[in-house]
C-alpha cells in the first residue's frame, strides 16, 4: 500500500468518524479485509494501529469547544480501554478467522438494528 493510499483512507475514515461519531474500527476492519485482502485478525490488528497516535484529538477537539464532550469521562473510559484492549487482544489471537469475522458481523448488525428501530 502507498503511503498516499493510506493517508487518503485515514483521511476519509477520520472524516466520517468525526461526522458520525462511529469508531474507525468499524468502519476501517471491512474496507481492510476486502479492499486490501487482509485476514479478519490482520485488519483488526492494523485498525487498532491507528489508534497508538492521537487520531481523534482534532475531531475531539472540535466537538470540546462546541460544548459537546465529556473529557474526563471519555479519559476515564480511555483507561478502561487500555486495559480492556490488551485482553480483548489477547483473546482474539485464540479464536478462528471465521468465528471472529462473524463475531464483528453479528455486533454492527446488532448494533445497527437497535439504531434503526429505536425511536
Amino acid at each position: 500500500m502507498t503511503v498516499v493510499i493510506a493517508i487518503a483512507l485515514g483521511v476519509v475514515i477520520g472524516m466520517i468518524s468525526g461526522l458520525i461519531g462511529v469508531g474507525g474500527g468499524a468502519l476501517l476492519t471491512p474496507v481492510l479485509i476486502y479492499g486490501f485482502h487482509m485476514t479478519q485478525h490482520k485488519a483488526q490488528g492494523t485498525s487498532l494501529a491507528m489508534l497508538l497516535l492521537p487520531s481523534g484529538i482534532l475531531a475531539f477537539w472540535n466537538y470540546h469547544k462546541a460544548g459537546n464532550a465529556d473529557l474526563k469521562l471519555g479519559l476515564l473510559i480511555a483507561v478502561g480501554v487500555f486495559i480492556g484492549g490488551y485482553f480483548g487482544g489477547k483473546w482474539a489471537q485464540y479464536v478462528s478467522e471465521t468465528n471472529l469475522r462473524r463475531m464483528f458481523a453479528l455486533f454492527l448488525i446488532a448494533i445497527a438494528l437497535k439504531m434503526f428501530f429505536q425511536k
